[in-house]
């Protein structure tokens, strides 16, 4: 590593893996539209930060820019006009759509697949989207783009619903993406391309092979193009030091970290980020800012797992924090490239991935499980303990297969006495303002959950947390004619709450994961939820 590259990714500019990749195509609003941007985003011209970065240009960038800089000074500006003379919002997909009170919850999900599905050929120019050469499904309300993990579990309902052509299509983009840009952003949208999300592309991949529709070796150089990305410069690294997403622990283990290449405020969260560092004194804002992004890099965004204290987002500490979900997931990378490579009769490479598995497997029980609580931990890797908090990414060892059955069971029995609630498992042990917190649930989670119980066996309890979960979806279904981001799953459910954004509606990766436990589930009660009949589920 040398010091430039030290310096240039410290000022928080574009890595190399995107270097190829013409300028123009991976500029962020903020870096097309600098001080326009600023001033927009500071004056709250819209109520969502995110609103402003997604719209598209009525004219060329650079005229916008420069007719900024030539009036804003008057005193007679209008900024929010201006605003909306020269900015339009994406086109709205001109579906026809109108909900039917009549359906069935699973009616509703299949009708909406369409709804949520997005062409191509729809792209507008100069807008933050990233372009992509295929159809994807996007979660719904706000959230207008592809987006990285939440993509595998709507994938799920898509492969019980027999739509494997939007699967390989959306399968295809993600190798797309990785061929471009070297990994996968945390959605198509220029202002995440610093940053990723949980690695699920290897699980994506197996989903299309479970159901023979893909062999798996044709995206063996996109996983290990991927797999390249999250260990970046690992291997130079002697204990203690870190470089990106690597952590070089005292014994010479890697462990891997989220992380964002940029230390500046969230483009889609800006005004949030900038009212968040000014509200404390304790550290840098360039450090906080960075830490904010990488929560937002594990998909938990935000979670009392990164914080110091859980009712100050200010205390955030992502990238101190070694999780437990993410080096699953790699571990599972690790395995399938193994796999792959042996298949392919790359023997060299076949032991170089079983070897870096079986040092990360050790990894994990050494520093990401617990004994004592019987449980997978987060581990603070700068003061070199396990984090206090309990959360449902436990049961990511246990979907993924790298528990042992020993540890699976005590898994098992702390998410049921501990984190089972009327309505599901609960995201963490922590009651905050934060949405990946006790008392919202979230779909995913209950799905690894369910998925890595019945893995090792415990079929009791998998079927007591499918039951209670489809009993929240089809109870909202029924008052509101929905599915929406995220539960409340104490006892009378509801939409979620907390976080930096209104509840969403759609949604994803709810109807993925409600219609895979549909399928596995015919007989549940669920499958007669209708809006408007108003039934006792408890």
């Amino acid at each position: 590593m040398t010091a430039t590259a030290i310096s240039v990714l410290q000022r928080g500019e574009v890595h190399d893996s995107v270097s190829h990749v013409a300028a123009s195509d991976i500029m962020s609003p903020a870096d097309r539209y600098g001080p326009l941007f600023t001033a927009v985003q500071s004056a709250a011209v819209f109520p969502d930060s995110k609103t402003f970065v997604d719209l598209v240009p009525r004219r060329a960038p650079e005229d916008i820019v420069a007719a900024h800089a030539a009036l804003h000074a008057n005193p007679d500006f209008d900024l929010a006009r201006f605003v909306h003379d020269s900015f339009e919002p994406e086109p709205a997909p001109d579906d026809g759509y109108v909900s039917d009170p009549k359906q069935s919850i699973g009616a509703h999900i299949d009708a909406l697949w369409t709804v949520l599905t997005r062409d191509p050929l729809g792209h507008q120019a100069r807008s933050s989207l990233i372009a992509l050469p295929h159809r994807y499904v996007v979660p719904g309300g706000r959230f207008s783009e592809l987006y990285y993990w939440d993509s595998y579990f709507t994938m799920l309902g898509l492969a019980q619903g027999g739509r494997f052509g939007l699967i390989q299509d959306m399968v295809r983009n993600f190798a797309y993406i990785i061929d471009r840009y070297g990994h996968i952003p945390n959605g198509n949208r220029t202002y995440y391309l610093s940053r990723s999300q949980p690695p699920v592309f290897a699980l994506m991949v197996a989903l299309l092979e479970r159901h023979n529709r893909h062999d798996a070796m044709h995206y063996l150089p996109q996983l290990k193009r991927e797999y390249a990305y999250w260990m970046d410069n690992a291997p130079d690294l002697v204990p203690g030091q870190t470089w990106r997403t690597a952590v070089c622990m005292p014994d010479g283990a890697i462990l891997n970290r989220y992380w964002d290449d940029r230390d500046t405020p969230r483009e889609e969260a800006y005004r949030e980020d900038v009212a968040t560092a000014a509200a404390q004194t304790r550290r840098p804002a360039n450090d906080l800012y960075r830490d904010l992004r990488a929560g937002a890099a594990s998909g938990w965004d935000f979670s009392s797992r990164w914080l110091d204290r859980p009712d100050d987002l200010s205390s955030i500490r992502t990238t101190a924090i070694l999780p437990i979900d993410l080096n699953a997931f790699l571990l599972v990378l690790e395995r399938e490239i193994e796999r792959l490579s042996r298949a392919a009769k790359h023997e060299a490479d076949a032991t170089v991935f079983h070897e870096r598995a079986c040092r990360r497997r050790a990894a994990i029980d050494r520093y990401l499980w617990d004994d004592t609580r019987g449980t997978f931990v987060d581990f603070d890797w700068q003061r070199q303990i396990a984090r206090p908090v309990l959360s449902a990414a436990a049961a990511v060892p246990l979907y993924v297969g790298l528990a042992s059955h020993r540890q699976a069971a005590r898994v098992t029995d702390v998410l049921m006495n501990r984190l089972l609630l009327p309505g599901g498992l609960a995201t963490t042990d922590q009651t905050t303002p934060q949405q990946w917190d006790k008392s919202n649930g979230w779909a995913p989670l209950q799905w690894m959950a369910i998925g890595g119980m019945r893995r090792y066996g415990h079929y009791r309890q998998a079927a007591e947390l499918a039951h209670r979960w489809l009993s929240t979806v089809g109870e909202v279904y029924e008052h509101e004619a929905k599915l929406v981001e995220k539960y409340a799953i104490t006892a009378g459910a509801g939409g979620g709450a907390g976080g930096e954004y209104p509840l969403q509606d759609g949604f994803g990766w709810t109807n993925g994961v409600t219609q895979r436990l549909l399928g596995d589930n015919p007989d549940h009660r669920a499958h007669g939820a209708k809006a408007g009949v108003r039934r006792h589920w408890r």
